[in-house]
């Protein structure tokens, strides 16, 4: 296990070296840092931070890493084995005595550790959100582990393809494709599948008579409210609940639905973890098909004129408690995902090779 880990390290350690040895990578770095500075001052200024807390920097500057990482990880690791095998340099390292398992499982590393270098480069914006308060410490540890996850399997899926596909340009653009499936795709079956399975709703409303009532609006002395018949109107509704796993497997709503919900004193989320958790869970649930609005009885209730809705509602703390997880499903799909492309990509770069795709070299 020892030399395994050894070995492993090797390819790590020659990996980041060649990574690290231009000058494009600290550019990189450097234009990250300006960007995530634009919108941790434009976050606070929209939110007053200064008062309302830093929830929002800190979700907002998660979720900005997690975005970089799904841009820049797909071209950092899309290349890592196939791209070796057009130099002429794997076979090179495939005599030695470093084995397949190794090879792989180090350029996944070495990948995964040069995306976390976007979320070091974050540090000093995500204090500033804590510092500013209004950020739990549970919040903090499980949103970051859970980020790490995150750019680890987008790092898994590159590495792998890059180890399934012969040429590195088509394995970097089918990471990219992969990576927008999960990422756009699953908004967009979500969206189309809740427009596409729709239900009628039945809504009846009864009304007041205001003709009935006497010149000053009010109800005559003595008199019961007046009422109208009541009138039913149908209208389609998307039925959300039939497609919201879809939305499960999106990693900004897994890194949303892991991080505890923190909520003010009227039941709002402080932070955008808060909002798309409560969204999500929101979907889960059936509308409701029969609807019923009684203005005359919320005239019995609170007095002419008065009015208490139909229904007080619920709030987002409330539906948010009441609903079901799911990140925990989407974060299993993703590791699944990753561990097979590295798995597929131990195959088909061990050796000896038995059959080759035409076109590619051995040296």
């Amino acid at each position: 296990m020892i030399g395994f880990f050894q070995g492993m390290w090797l390819i790590v350690a020659l990996d980041l070296k060649q990574r690290v040895r231009g000058v494009a990578w600290y550019v990189l770095l450097g234009v990250f840092v300006l960007l995530v500075t634009i919108v941790t001052v434009l976050v606070v200024i929209a939110t007053n931070a200064w008062d309302s807390g830093g929830g929002a920097v800190f979700s907002t500057v998660v979720f900005f890493v997690l975005l970089l990482g799904t841009l820049v990880s797909p071209a950092l690791s899309g290349n890592a084995i196939n791209g070796e095998r057009e130099a002429g340099t794997l076979a090179t390292t495939q005599v030695t005595l470093v084995t397949t398992a190794q090879l792989v499982v180090g350029k996944w590393l070495a990948a995964w550790i040069t995306a976390l270098a976007f979320l070091v480069a974050s540090v000093p914006f995500l204090v500033f959100g804590v510092v500013l308060g209004e950020v739990s410490a549970s919040t903090i540890a499980v949103s970051l582990v859970v980020l790490a996850v995150e750019v680890g399997v987008i790092a898994a899926i590159g590495v792998g393809l890059s180890g399934v596909i012969a040429r590195p340009l088509f394995s970097v653009v089918v990471t990219y494709l992969v990576v927008a499936a999960l990422s756009i795709g699953t908004l967009i079956a979500f969206a189309l599948g809740g427009a596409a399975m729709q239900s009628t709703v039945h809504s009846t409303y009864i009304s007041v008579d205001y003709e009935a009532l006497d010149d000053s609006g009010q109800i005559p002395d003595g008199d019961e409210v007046p009422c109208l018949a009541p009138v039913v109107s149908e209208y389609p509704t998307p039925r959300w609940d039939y497609v919201w796993g879809f939305l499960a497997a999106n990693p900004y709503v897994v890194v949303a639905d892991a991080s505890p919900g923190t909520f003010d004193e009227h039941g709002s989320p402080r932070d955008l973890f808060g909002w798309i958790a409560v969204g999500v869970r929101q979907a889960q649930h059936a509308p409701d098909l029969e609807t019923t609005y009684d203005e005359c009885a919320d005239w019995r209730k609170y007095g002419a004129y008065g009015y208490g809705g139909p229904g007080e509602g619920e709030t987002p703390k409330e539906v948010y408690e009441r609903s079901v997880p799911s990140w925990f499903v989407g974060l299993s799909i993703h590791v699944l995902l990753g561990a097979g492309a590295l798995a597929w990509a131990w195959r088909r770069t061990e050796v000896p090779v038995k059959r080759l795709a035409p076109g590619s070299r051995i040296a």
